[in-house]
């Protein structure tokens, strides 16, 4: 039996309890994959990391859901560099590169209001989807004309794949209860895949896009509220099919989290459509003991 301290840090916020939880790990260099797993599943946020040595950058961070690991994880980023930063571990570092499943990654510190991190993400990928947009929308809890059929539904990754929905107005946002078990059949290319409706109509005025985030049955949990790599994936879709070049470099804010009581704001900067990096800070929360 080992206890194993973690740390509770809520991402894309400055307010507790509000963003994405996530936890951090500090001592998980003597855990194997299993035992990162199990103490993800014990801890039960969306995502738990592990900041581990690394050969090929400044550090090496693996992530888990309670089902099973990903590539990379935004809002868990932002938690382990807060939570290395604000106890010293960083020294003073404000550039650095990170190793994940989804490559070497650079990271850059702010501390102006901050600290904000500010992580570049792997280059964006899409793919067709062949599905009901019908099946999809039963899956969501909403009626198939809420889906915006002049803009594509379609998979997108900035390091792990999401299906991105284009969503006609907001308030078919506060109707939505997603029944995650039917993801899998519906999403024939990708089974494994989350999904992420988004609209351009927004709660707060200052934001560009608003989303929800669903995910796989295979993660073991049924709603992230935050979420830093579907945003930036977000971010090279609006590049792509709304933007449409009209400017080479521009910035997004986007919002997630409101009809779930856990607010977060999202920073997303694209540049030629193809260089995505995601801004946001994290406050720490508590801490935590889980027995394996």
């Amino acid at each position: 039996m080992k206890t194993i301290k973690v740390y509770h840090f809520d991402a894309f916020s400055n307010i507790p309890n509000m963003g994405n939880p996530a936890g951090v790990v500090l001592d998980g260099e003597n855990l194997n994959e299993e035992q990162m797993r199990e103490v993800a599943e014990k801890v039960g946020f969306n995502e738990t990391a592990f900041p581990l040595k690394s050969d090929k950058a400044d550090l090496r961070i693996r992530f888990f859901t309670p089902g099973h690991e990903i590539n990379i994880c935004g809002h868990a980023t932002m938690a382990t560099i807060y939570a290395l930063k604000t106890k010293g571990l960083l020294d003073d570092k404000t550039n650095f590169t990170i190793e994940t499943k989804a490559g070497v990654l650079p990271i850059k510190l702010n501390s102006n209001g901050g600290p904000y991190t500010t992580m570049q993400q792997a280059t964006p990928q899409f793919q067709e989807f062949k599905g009901s947009l019908q099946e999809l929308a039963v899956s969501m809890g909403i009626e198939e004309s809420d889906i915006e059929t002049e803009l594509p539904t379609i998979y997108g990754s900035t390091g792990t794949w999401t299906l991105l929905i284009p969503i006609k107005s907001l308030a078919a946002f506060k109707r939505m209860k997603p029944n995650n078990s039917l993801f899998p059949n519906i999403l024939k290319e990708m089974p494994r895949a989350s999904i992420h409706p988004f609209c351009l109509e927004t709660y707060d005025i200052k934001a560009h896009m608003h989303a929800r985030h669903f995910s796989s049955p295979f993660s073991g949990t049924i709603e992230d509220p935050v979420t830093g790599t579907a945003s930036g994936v977000m971010g090279a879709y609006y590049a792509r099919y709304l933007n449409k070049g009209a400017q080479s470099s521009f910035n997004l804010l986007i919002q997630q989290g409101q009809e779930i009581e856990r607010d977060g704001r999202i920073r997303v900067k694209v540049t030629n459509g193809e260089v995505i990096e995601v801004t946001g800070n994290a406050v720490y929360v508590g801490e935590f003991d889980v027995s394996i």
